[in-house]
């Protein structure tokens, strides 16, 4: 059966593996090589974990089947300009073959209770241009579009 639940420091090791594979998901979709690299963790994958499993102000959520990490997510909720709470996840991904049991799913309900409870009153994510199945994941989950990021590489590629 598909869960969610905030990870424990035993589910970082999994964690770290999933969060390896992410990387290696979206790098060849479209925005994925730019994602890459600006990421700040990509060299240290287990030790943004520990940091977000750590930090009061973040949520390291594990998306389990049958209690087997599967997926994970990071969200941070803070105070934004206008003095109202606001979520962002920054980071969620789900193994390829447990995707569209519900796990993803059971993750962002997880995600935004939580957002809620910590009175938020937006939530957001990032999903790749390249990555239309993200997309589509977030719009059935009531998230829409609210900006288009553009980008032209400059070394002639």
């Amino acid at each position: 059966m598909e869960a969610a639940r905030e990870a424990t420091a035993a589910d970082l090791p999994a964690l770290a593996t999933l969060a390896r594979m992410a990387r290696v998901d979206s790098l060849p979709k479209r925005g994925g090589e730019v994602l890459d690299r600006l990421d700040e963790y990509r060299n240290d994958l287990a030790g943004r974990l520990v940091e977000a499993h750590e930090d009061p102000e973040v949520v390291l959520a594990a998306g389990t089947i049958d209690a087997v990490p599967v997926a994970y997510a990071i969200m941070c909720v803070t105070c934004v300009a206008d003095g109202r709470m606001h979520a962002v996840v920054e980071e969620l991904f789900v193994e390829p073959e447990a995707r569209a049991v519900g796990v993803g799913e059971a993750i962002l309900a997880m995600l935004i209770s939580v957002a809620v409870e910590r009175g938020a009153v937006g939530i957001e994510s990032l999903a790749l241009p390249g990555d239309r199945a993200t997309k589509n994941f977030f719009e059935t989950q009531g998230m829409v579009a609210r900006g288009i990021l553009v980008h032209r590489w400059l070394d002639g590629r």
